[in-house]
């Protein structure tokens, strides 16, 4: 029997996002962004066919790497312009009982303290449906908009995650205490003034003393993803991760990278079963392969190459536009994405060319789209989770919303049908549909920052 697939819609609160060109599509409704009943339905849409969530990107800086200006990004609405993410979450929540809401947040750019705040907030309004994409940027534009003459060396930007991260636990799981609520009307006490700690944090990065000031939500902590799988990243993903977003390779480079990050979880003193792993998958399926075909050769007439450019200059950290299409492209030491430098030489070779690269951006990205009909699409997917022990697919959107709608359609019951998918959603908050427990778990690097020991103490490494 496989096992169940989880399954999360990959979008970005933007027109244009990982398949470049797609919104020129006469069918496509990305370009509705701005129009909250686009996100109503969509949440609606995603709910009905059983969707685990919806996992936002985001960025907060423009695509300039390419050309030495974003003037190629703004002209394809190359993640540009874009919204935040966040402030779509309540009202999608507001119309679903069960649809999850994956969010990222860049840690480098935002306040640790009031950032802590808004995530219990979403947590609060979504009844505990929240989780929360660790990154740490790569683009130079977003530290320029902050006032910074550029980004940290690719490591050093996990050192300061890992402070970071440290400090966040502290607001969420330690403030306050799980009984310092007590919404006592007859006494006048709301909560118990003994059970809420001042956080005192001194480190490198960080100098908190203050109180959290959210109460606890049902998941304190939010469901922790992140998509690091660079050496570092997959360093940090063992300590912190719950979710690990990875994207496409050949079978057995997947399998090495979910083995590698679940042994490095292993040997920090969690359990291998502590993360989960999904893998970025584009579909386009029908009801036979050639229907499938011919909406991909429809698509494929819509795809930008400059647009895929643009974005893959900026992941890369290579200006594209210097080369011509045979010339050989010097990576050089890039401080932007370290895994997907890693990813496209192992893809093309060392030598690779500006021609190879848009020879693998089939639609316009660098996700090589699986095509065919239902039954194909739905052995495929089972095939990779046997394969390279993945737990499921963060699917990125097309042409919206056709593709996802065609996904619940046509896939979804074939894999309800192999045992593959769930028939209906389990009760519970986020954290407890996918691992079982409301609350991180005690072999979690958080647990040590729980109530009442980590509020007394005052170091100067961090780690009070």
């Amino acid at each position: 029997m496989p096992k169940e697939i989880v399954l999360n819609a990959f979008d970005m609160n933007c027109v244009g996002h990982i398949q470049q060109g797609m919104w020129t599509h006469p069918r496509d409704q990305s370009t509705r962004y701005t129009d909250l009943q686009y996100w109503t339905d969509y949440a609606r849409t995603l709910e009905a066919g059983l969707f685990d969530g919806i996992f936002f990107a985001d960025v907060v800086g423009v695509y300039d790497v390419y050309g030495g200006n974003p003037d190629a990004a703004i002209r394809g609405a190359v993640q540009v312009p874009v919204n935040d993410p966040t402030l779509l979450i309540p009202a999608m929540a507001a119309v679903t009982r069960h649809l999850s809401f994956g969010v990222t947040s860049n840690l480098s750019v935002e306040q640790p303290y009031l950032f802590a705040r808004r995530m219990s907030t979403l947590d609060h309004l979504t009844r505990g449906r929240v989780g929360w994409n660790i990154v740490t940027g790569y683009l130079d534009s977003a530290s320029r908009a902050i006032g910074l003459t550029g980004q940290m060396a690719h490591d050093d930007r996990y050192d300061l995650a890992d402070e970071y991260m440290e400090l966040v636990y502290k607001l969420w799981e330690c403030s306050w205490q799980d009984d310092a609520v007590l919404r006592d009307k007859a006494q006048r006490i709301y909560a118990d003034a003994a059970k809420v700690h001042v956080i005192h944090h001194r480190g490198k990065q960080y100098r908190v003393d203050a109180m959290h000031l959210s109460e606890p939500s049902p998941q304190r902590t939010p469901v922790l993803y992140q998509a690091g799988s660079s050496t570092r990243g997959k360093q940090f993903a063992a300590a912190h991760a719950e979710c690990v977003f990875v994207n496409g390779q050949a079978k057995p480079a997947v399998k090495a990278i979910v083995d590698d990050i679940r042994a490095h979880a292993v040997a920090g003193g969690r359990r291998a079963d502590d993360i989960k792993v999904l893998l970025g998958q584009t579909v386009i399926t029908g009801r036979t392969d050639r229907e499938a075909q011919d909406k991909y050769e429809d698509y494929r007439r819509y795809v930008s190459s400059e647009a895929a450019l643009v974005h893959a200059a900026a992941s890369l950290g290579i200006d594209f536009a210097r080369y011509d299409l045979d010339e050989p492209i010097e990576t050089g030491k890039s401080q932007a994405i370290v895994s997907n430098v890693e990813a496209m030489t192992r893809a093309a070779g060392p030598q690779w060319t500006k021609r190879k690269l848009l020879e693998q951006m089939q639609l316009g990205s660098r996700q090589t789209p699986l095509v065919g009909s239902a039954e194909r699409i739905a052995d495929e997917l089972i095939a990779w989770t046997e394969a390279t022990g993945v737990d499921g697919f963060n699917l990125s959107r097309t042409v919206a919303p056709e593709c996802f709608e065609d996904f619940i359609e046509l896939v979804v019951p074939i894999l309800q049908e192999r045992g593959a998918y769930k028939r209906a959603y389990r009760d519970g908050t986020l954290r407890e549909k996918l691992f079982g427990h409301a609350r991180l778990p005690v072999t979690h690097t958080a647990a040590r920052f729980r109530a009442p020991a980590c509020a007394t103490a005052v170091t100067d490494d961090g780690r009070g």
